[in-house]
């Protein structure tokens, strides 16, 4: 082995044997500790080459924590995020100006002694028995790189990072026996080029390149003379000679560096007077890290990412490993977001709604068949200052993912799930029922999973007005809404179908707990998410197969490595012909039913509007064969605002539904996303149909203040009670929240 990389040739042990003596001594003065040179070396005799040899002999090297970029499906940035602001860069890549200059000032005999510094250290002795103190240390370069890498291991744990720096002998000691380890398997080069990717270089910038990025705005490879002895200089004190917040000690240690090369016959004395003449520039860049740099207002879907990361067993067994995994970054992380489809979302979400109206809009995009969340759009933009009405709060996902507490009522936009079911029984489109405005019907008649009656009370649903009376088919019932059809339609499918139907189709409720067995499910009252209602309405639009929403394409490490991510998993929900008969009976919805004003012209489309009671969220979710959008508008922070004589987005409502206000966003996100070659078509099929009322009924989904009415989540449980969606905030007398506790008579009807 070269002298230049060993230390005289001698080996590991014949190191530790020639230099402990001394080594130990010398730890002690690094570490202010007063020891007779006796009682030190007497020490190194008696009991540290004992414990020298008991220290583990492979130094592990935690892999360099580094940014993680985050990718939209054609490549495009959307967001870095980092624990730590690091680019690693081979030797290659770093100006020759920096390797010299790092060289010079912390260790210019590099290249010529081994681990330790001998005359270093006896320099350093004798320096620090003149001053009476400790005036100057001696740790080598290679030193210097073990020291680092106990500190990055040990991450952001404040104990750890206490016990990595702490100035104790047995961590020089340690420390000296990893240095000489890592000269042998190493050499010099390498051992310089770990030191520079590893180096805290203050302002947040761990390592040359993204140093030389922070304070200039170029890469590490184009430094200059004075801007690497710059660089160089801050490694002794990162606060104190920040050039950022002072140009005039960050000179002075900028000097002293450039001197230093010249002494050392790096640069030429003339050359190195220069450089010093020369003042300070820096171009400096802002480091933008985490989703809230995310660009097209894509920070709520970076977020969603991050937290699948989190949260997601593929990315390891404990939330230890995937915290960890995260911390590390390094990664490129290929998501699904769409450009086009993200830039038609967050267009639609605003275009209609102001960030400082009382109440939010959420745009959400899935491709049918994939399971691909294309697009996430809100009309709040994201970030924490609330002044500027920012929120973090992912209104498009349920609570373990970043939304709210328990997601929102669905209304009507439910009635397609029960309709499906129906048809799986056996039941015909053209089933029909004559009812009044008003219907009442015994909770017994209505049986759950476990066979048991959903209650022993009564469920009295109601429609819109008192006008809408008469007879409809599955078809007119879709269209127009009509409550008392669908309570009816879910007493003769069966309740358990028709929850069993819901889960196939993916609808989850916002809290995670496990859908309720309550007959109002069909009018909408199991809150859930936009991200639900876009991926169960997906199923329709694939002909009946479901496939689990997915973010993520690919993950490769900063090693080029591929790390497995989740995959949508598809099943068959229901039959082909039971999804060709609801697009045909949803495209009714947008032609002539409820959803008129959202309907696209060019092409096949779908959907279905939902209003909760007192207008608290309205709803549009539809689709064509190859695109899926759930639009939610209502109240975001808690209050339930009753979305009645209300100006949202500069316009006044006198009252919100869905197909007036989220309709209308639907058909922006839709045209905006949707390619215009593009026109595929649903399958056709011949509906069956049944008797039709005698009048045409309002096309307008609505609903009116107070309890005893709800066009798309009418009915209540006269007995029932349920927990508040929002634990400390009061509601008005009348309202049933969001939890499944409580419901007395098992109807969970919503007011």
């Amino acid at each position: 082995m070269a002298n230049k990389r060993s230390g005289g040739g001698l080996t590991g042990t014949q190191q530790a044997a020639k230099f402990l003596g001394v080594s130990v001594l010398a730890g002690a003065v690094m570490a202010g500790i007063a020891l007779p040179a006796a009682g030190a070396l007497g020490l190194a005799a008696k009991g540290t080459v004992e414990g020298f040899d008991e220290i583990p002999s492979n130094l592990k090297t935690p892999p360099l924590s580094q940014r993680t970029t985050i990718l939209d499906s054609e490549g495009g940035q959307i967001a870095t995020v980092y624990s730590r602001d690091r680019t690693v860069v081979p030797l290659k890549d770093i100006s020759p100006y920096m390797q010299k200059a790092i060289v010079a000032i912390e260790d210019a005999r590099f290249y010529d002694h081994g681990a330790v510094d001998l005359k270093g250290v006896l320099r350093a002795l004798n320096r620090n028995a003149q001053e009476g103190g400790v005036a100057q240390g001696a740790s080598t370069l290679t030193q210097q790189y073990v020291k680092n890498v106990f500190v990055e291991e040990a991450g952001d744990d404040p104990d750890k990072v206490a016990r990595a720096t702490q100035q104790t002998l047995g961590r020089k000691v340690r420390e000296l026996k990893y240095a000489i380890q890592v000269e042998e398997e190493l050499g010099k080069k390498k051992i310089l080029e770990n030191y520079l990717n590893i180096t805290f270089f203050g302002q947040q910038a761990y390592g040359i390149e993204a140093a030389s990025k922070r304070y200039f705005s170029k890469s590490a490879k184009d430094l200059k003379l004075e801007e690497a002895a710059l660089l160089a200089g801050i490694v002794q004190s990162p606060s104190r000679y920040d050039p950022v917040n002072d140009k005039e000690e960050a000179t002075k240690r900028r000097n002293t560096v450039l001197q230093r090369m010249a002494d050392v016959g790096d640069v030429a004395q003339e050359t190195a007077d220069e450089a010093k003449a020369k003042p300070i520039k820096l171009n400096v860049s802002r480091p933008k890290n985490g989703c809230i740099t995310a660009v097209d207002g894509a920070g709520f879907f970076c977020d969603y990412v991050r937290k699948t990361v989190l949260s997601d067993p593929t990315f390891g067994k404990t939330a230890e490993e995937r915290q960890e995994l995260w911390n590390l970054g390094g990664l490129t992380i290929r998501t699904t977001l769409d450009p086009r489809a993200q830039e038609a979302a967050n267009e639609a979400a605003t275009s209609k709604v102001n960030k400082d109206d009382k109440v939010a809009a959420a745009v959400v995009q899935v491709e049918p068949g994939t399971g691909k969340i294309l697009a996430m759009g809100q009309s709040r933009p994201y970030g924490l200052d609330q002044k500027r009405h920012e929120t973090v709060l992912n209104l498009s996902v349920d609570n373990k993912m970043g939304g709210t507490t328990y997601g929102f009522q669905v209304g009507s936009t439910f009635k397609p799930i029960t309709a499906a079911a129906a048809l799986e029984k056996g039941i015909s489109p053209a089933q029909s029922f004559s009812t009044g405005s008003k219907i009442v019907l015994p909770m017994s008649s209505f049986t759950t999973c476990s066979g048991s009656p959903a209650g022993s009370g009564i469920w009295d649903p109601q429609n819109e007005t008192e006008e809408e009376t008469g007879t409809w088919d599955m078809t007119s019932a879709l269209g127009k809404s009509i409550n008392t059809y669908f309570a009816k339609l879910e007493q003769m499918t069966g309740l358990c179908e028709t929850v069993e139907m819901a889960k196939k189709m993916g609808y989850e409720r916002g809290d995670g707990k496990k859908l309720g067995e309550n007959p109002s499910i069909t009018l909408g009252g199991e809150e859930s998410t936009p991200l639900s209602m876009a991926a169960s309405y997906a199923t329709f639009a694939n002909r009946g197969t479901y496939c689990t929403p997915v973010a993520i394409s690919s993950i490769t490490t900063a090693d080029g490595a591929t790390v497995k991510v989740p995959e949508s998993e598809c099943s068959q929900a229901m039959s082909e012909r039971t999804a060709d008969t609801i697009n045909q009976m949803l495209k009714g919805v947008v032609e002539d039913g409820t959803g008129t004003r959202a309907g696209l012209s060019d092409r096949d489309n779908a959907g279905k509007t939902g209003t909760t009671n007192d207008r608290k969220d309205a709803w549009f979710v539809g689709y064509t064969p190859n695109l899926s959008t759930a639009v939610w508008v209502g109240d975001d922070i808690g209050e339930k605002t009753p979305m009645y004589n209300i100006r949202i987005g500069g316009q006044y409502y006198d009252k919100v539904c869905g197909g007036c206000l989220p309709g209308p966003i639907w058909r922006i996100a839709m045209t905006g996303a949707l390619d215009a070659s593009d026109t595929d078509s649903f399958y056709p099929i011949d509906v069956p149909r049944g008797e039709r009322p005698d009048e045409d009924e309002d096309d307008e989904d609505r609903d009116k203040p107070g309890h005893d009415r709800g066009n798309d989540n009418g009915g209540n449980d006269t007995e029932g009670d349920a927990g508040q969606p929002f634990p400390g905030i009061s509601f008005p007398p009348g309202f049933v929240g969001g939890t499944d506790g409580g419901r007395t008579n098992g109807g969970g009807g919503r007011n």
